[in-house]
């Protein structure tokens, strides 16, 4: 399982969404994600998730509601792993440290200009950004 966390400004209505430019692996290089990453044998989903983003971006994060997708409330990823989001928001400013080379707070318009990762894009459109 892979976790990530849609970082927003508002929990009840969100109007900015926090994107990573992944920086690793060359074929991910270049694409915006939400951060996150792989869960551990043995490892609560929650918890994975406080630790990829405290190793990714040097903050914590408050989660608020999972945001459900289509597979048992998971999104796809491949046929073999799913994600799992969480909405949430960051005590501080988060910064790149690990796999990522920029992030960046976008509002609907920005979102819809980047290239996402594809597990990712229809995520982002579940957010629901307020225009």
């Amino acid at each position: 399982m892979v976790v990530a966390a849609a970082v927003v400004d508002d929990l009840v209505a969100p109007r900015r969404l926090l994107a990573a430019r992944r920086s690793a692996p060359s074929d991910l290089a270049g694409m915006w994600e939400l951060p996150g990453g792989k869960v551990e044998p043995g490892e609560d989903p929650a918890a994975a998730l406080h630790r990829e983003i405290r190793e990714e971006l040097g903050v914590d994060l408050t989660l608020g509601p999972p945001l459900p997708g289509p597979l048992a409330g998971d999104w796809p990823i491949n046929d073999r792993l799913r994600l799992r989001v969480w909405l949430a928001l960051t005590d501080g400013e988060p910064r790149p440290l690990l796999d990522h080379d920029d992030v960046l707070w976008v509002d609907a318009p920005g979102a819809a200009g980047l290239r996402w990762l594809p597990a990712d894009g229809p995520v982002v459109a579940a957010v629901g950004l307020a225009r």
